[in-house]
């Protein structure tokens, strides 16, 4: 059974990568009160009520909203309001080790976890935004260093759910004697993480439960699930897969292929190598390819080419949990696919061996 994932809408502006978003973002960074908070929950409301199952709560600590998003609402005080406007869907908090301790977050998590009936897991992001550790006053450290303080941080955030009482001294963090009131309602926590690097497969397969995959071809992604999960099978653990796609479907191949076609010509260039040199510090992701789709958007989602008819679409998304995908990662703001295709992701790969 497929499950199905979204971002939260929570960015003020999209990146500008083509001639068709150069000019005509849509920002809500002058908004506020009523007209925010709907332009902020109805999404969300509609996508508990289609049935997504998670909405991923990212964070943006700063960003151009050129080559790549602009700076997001602060991931903490929008999950706290998506849980007081939902009943239903998970909310998945996406929190940087190096910007907050783990202790606190351990226990800010306990209070949205209770408030929630459960419904609060984590996304665990190392970082690849060099700008952003300095102007925040976060320690930037390097790239494999990041990930080695994300496990302390999970190790820390799973100690404090499981036990009454947990201490533990690490390179990055420590904690003593670290008493959580509330408690959870579980004494496990899911966490989540992305990237795609070495070091991010090896953090993923040693205490991970979840793996955000950027876009790409089943071969690409089956490759890198195949790999996390041998690593992971080392020590007698499961690592699960989010795929991120952005659907194009329209009612026949052939419009949707034209409509992509026309957006590729469309591509900036010039944004596009910014953006290049802006992620340098993301190693195993956004790397130079071929593939122009991959400079369509900032997490590569029309490379995993859910595009085309409703039917071509359906295949492709069979294609890709024949791979191991566990979870969609998707755009819904497309209209036919979320009333042709989305009714019939939660089937995929049901009744297999």
């Amino acid at each position: 059974m497929a499950l199905t994932s979204f971002f939260a809408p929570t960015v003020l502006a999209g990146p500008q990568l083509t001639e068709q978003t150069r000019g005509r973002n849509i920002a809500i960074r002058d908004e506020s009160g009523a007209d925010l908070a709907s332009r902020m929950v109805d999404p969300v409301v509609a996508a508990e009520a289609a049935g997504v199952d998670f909405a991923l709560i990212a964070q943006r600590w700063w960003g151009s909203g050129t080559e790549i998003e602009a700076s997001s609402f602060d991931c903490l005080a929008m999950t706290a309001f998506y849980a007081a406007h939902t009943s239903t869907i998970g909310l998945i908090t996406a929190i940087h080790p190096g910007f907050f301790l783990p202790g606190p977050i351990a226990k800010w998590g306990t209070s949205i976890d209770r408030l929630t009936g459960g419904r609060w897991s984590i996304n665990v992001t190392s970082g690849w935004n060099l700008v952003e550790f300095p102007m925040y006053g976060a320690e930037l450290v390097e790239h494999d260093e990041r990930y080695r303080r994300s496990a302390e941080f999970i190790e820390i955030l799973r100690g404090a759910w499981a036990d009454s009482a947990f201490t533990y001294k690490g390179e990055h963090y420590s904690v003593d004697d670290l008493k959580l009131e509330p408690r959870p309602t579980s004494s496990s926590l899911t966490v989540f993480q992305g990237g795609q690097s070495d070091a991010a497969r090896q953090m993923a397969a040693d205490h991970s439960d979840w793996m955000f995959l950027n876009g790409g071809t089943p071969e690409k992604i089956g490759a890198i699930i195949s790999d996390v999960r041998g690593r992971a099978a080392s020590s007698g653990r499961q690592v699960r897969f989010a795929l991120f796609g952005i659907p194009l479907c329209r009612a026949t191949d052939h419009e949707a292929q034209a409509r992509i076609r026309d957006m590729v010509e469309g591509i900036d260039h010039a944004v596009a190598e910014q953006r290049r040199t802006y992620v340098s510090g993301a190693e195993g992701m956004w790397e130079a390819s071929d593939d122009e789709l991959t400079l369509l958007d900032t997490n590569e989602g029309f490379a995993s080419r859910l595009i085309g008819s409703p039917n071509t679409i359906l295949r492709r998304l069979e294609e890709f949990v024949d791979a191991g995908v566990d979870c969609f990662h998707l755009s819904l703001s497309d209209r036919l696919f979320m009333d042709e295709v989305f009714p019939a992701i939660r089937s995929l790969g049901t009744g297999r061996g």
